[in-house]
């Protein structure tokens, strides 16, 4: 139960939504049911007394007869109109509640950190997306069509078969109790089936996404039989657990079917019985009989409903544990307005451990003055990345604190926080849209001529200007139609667009060829002025020109100045330097 608890929790809030479309479905379906699986079973039970009865004054009950007719006419032409509204209100429905739910998806997934999504396939969290929002789809249709409309049904067959004969009204309600009984047994057997079979689709999914996303490297180290065979261990997995849940999912329908032809067989005979002993009509024989039948149909597509209806919940457990994971770095109850204007960084005793123990800071301080560019160079493991992700609140301290123009960096969310910072990555990852967009990305409401002239100042118009759509050209997942140098252009002129107070260039040019990065290094020094500017470089030749270069060792400052004066000093850095080969720390 405390799955469908955690299901309710997340669900209901959307639905209520669009209470009056709910409540109105209950009521117009429950009203058909009633009136298709009941009344009219009763109004031919009527008119097939009506006919037994006057077998040899036809005339008499002509008009008796014909008015039974006419209403059970009109209560065709009722229970088809209400059927129709209700399914349009019921489509209705599910596509606006489906809606709500995956935006809501993608709202508490998407604030996730950044270790999330390192942690989890992109892949597998489309898939349990989609099936999240598919399964609840599923689990309403059943809970309309199968549940709601059974337990109106049952309920309406006791209430009319108590009158005619209470032992007939026993037998349905023991029939249906133990039948109900039986498959509630199994299925909580089953759902650990569903469960396993769930986790190995997700499996699939991420795997897929994994091997098309690096499709690249696959074919490069010739290793696609490989992958091939992979995969196939994966499928072959997921075949087996996906037999075990069908087969259990056989033996629950022998066992159903066999009980079903038991007490059928036992309701027919005692029928008979009570007609021969004239205690029952012909006309309520047949009318048990119409129950039976629908009642059997219903009990079946009741048993396979339910084992839909906990292999859907299976499908959503998924997700919901998703749901259910609180995020690494958390915005405040009462986030502060954000007072950021001039990029005055100041790190503050900040010591900072990950979740294995490992310590990259210790105390650590440092003051980095509004406008001041600073150049960030060491090994690897020196804590380059480590400093830039407690900036942007990627990763909290773990004591101490960070200050930006004196603000607390924890006391605004973190939104408001990488809206003053402008951020250059070292592999740059751009949106299957285009490059108007993954331009204008870094200010929605960019004009045509702000774009062009970011564009510009990166390099990028002109490579831009010869494509086949210029601005317009879509660039492929992660931009892989363009080339590493145009993508990190792109990424730039983004940056640019953005203006922010502070600026992050994580080896920024990295992919570009010298005589481009000649310009770049132009556009930066313009793009630089008047923002607290930190370059992270493992090409030592970018950073020649800051006003301050700090060189880490496990997570301390080990040396800081200017070029020449650390050139001078003769010590890490100039090894550093020294060893540069090609413009990369060997």
């Amino acid at each position: 139960m405390s799955l469908f608890k955690a299901i309710f929790k997340y669900v209901w809030p959307q639905i209520k939504k669009y209470r009056l479309a709910f409540y109105s479905i209950f009521i117009l379906f429950g009203t058909r049911i009633f009136l298709e699986g009941i009344l009219r079973p009763v109004y031919f039970k009527k008119i097939i007394d009506t006919i037994s009865f006057s077998s040899f004054d036809r005339i008499t009950v002509s008009s008796d007869l014909f008015k039974l007719v006419f209403i059970t006419i009109g209560l065709n032409f009722l229970v088809t109109t209400i059927a129709r509204i209700c399914k349009f209100i019921i489509y209705a429905f599910e596509v606006n509640v489906a809606k709500e739910l995956r935006n809501f998806s993608f709202r508490k997934i998407s604030k996730q950190s950044q270790l999330f999504f390192s942690n989890n396939f992109s892949g597998s969290l489309v898939t349990k997306s989609r099936r999240f929002v598919g399964s609840f789809e599923t689990m309403f249709d059943i809970l309309i069509y199968d549940f709601y409309s059974s337990i109106i049904f049952f309920i309406g067959v006791f209430i009319v078969i108590l009158p005619q004969s209470k032992i007939i009204a026993l037998f349905f309600s023991i029939f249906i109790l133990v039948y109900m009984s039986i498959i509630f047994f199994f299925l909580k057997k089953k759902i650990k089936y569903d469960t396993i079979e769930a986790q190995s689709d997700s499996r699939i999914g991420g795997r897929l996404a994994d091997v098309f996303s690096n499709i690249f490297a696959v074919k490069i180290f010739s290793n696609r039989d490989k992958e091939e065979e992979s995969f196939k261990e994966i499928t072959q997995d997921a075949n087996i657990k996906s037999k075990k849940a069908w087969f259990f999912s056989g033996k629950i329908e022998v066992i159903q079917g066999f009980f079903s032809a038991i007490m059928l067989s036992l309701i027919l005979y005692i029928t008979a019985k009570l007609w021969l002993q004239n205690k029952i009509s012909t006309g309520t024989v047949v009318l048990i009989q119409t129950y039976i039948v629908i009642m059997m149909d219903k009990l079946w597509q009741l048993s396979t409903a339910f084992m839909k209806f906990m292999k859907s919940a299976a499908d959503m457990k998924e997700m919901i544990d998703l749901f259910e994971v609180k995020p690494d770095i958390l915005d405040p109850v009462k986030p502060e307005k954000i007072k950021i204007k001039e990029g005055h960084i100041v790190f503050k005793d900040v010591s900072f451990k990950y979740k294995n123990g490992q310590s990259v800071f210790e105390k650590f301080n440092i003051d980095i003055k509004p406008g001041e560019r600073i150049g960030l160079v060491g090994h690897s493991g020196a804590g380059k990345s480590t400093f830039t992700n407690l900036v942007l609140r990627f990763s909290d301290v773990s004591e101490g604190n960070i200050s930006i123009d004196g603000q607390d960096i924890r006391s605004v969310t973190q939104d408001d926080l990488r809206s003053v910072i402008s951020y250059v990555p070292q592999e740059s990852i751009l949106f299957h849209r285009t490059i108007r967009e993954n331009i204008a990305y870094g200010k929605p409401n960019a004009t045509d001529e702000e774009i062009i002239q970011v564009a510009k100042k990166a390099y990028a118009h002109e490579f831009i200007s010869k494509l086949p759509n210029g601005y317009d050209t879509y660039v492929g997942e992660r931009g892989i139609k363009l080339s590493g140098g145009e993508r990190q252009r792109i990424a730039i002129a983004r940056a640019m667009i953005k203006d922010a107070p502070v600026l992050i260039l994580d080896e920024a040019t990295s992919s570009l060829d010298s005589i481009s990065e000649q310009y770049i290094q132009d556009a930066f020094n313009e793009l630089m002025k008047g923002k607290t500017t930190i370059v992270i470089a493992h090409r030592l030749s970018t950073i020649q020109k800051m006003d301050r270069i700090i060189v880490l060792e496990d997570g301390k400052i080990v040396e800081e100045g200017t070029h020449k004066e650390l050139i001078a000093k003769n010590g890490s850095y100039a090894e550093l330097w020294n060893h540069q080969v090609g413009g990369f720390i060997e």
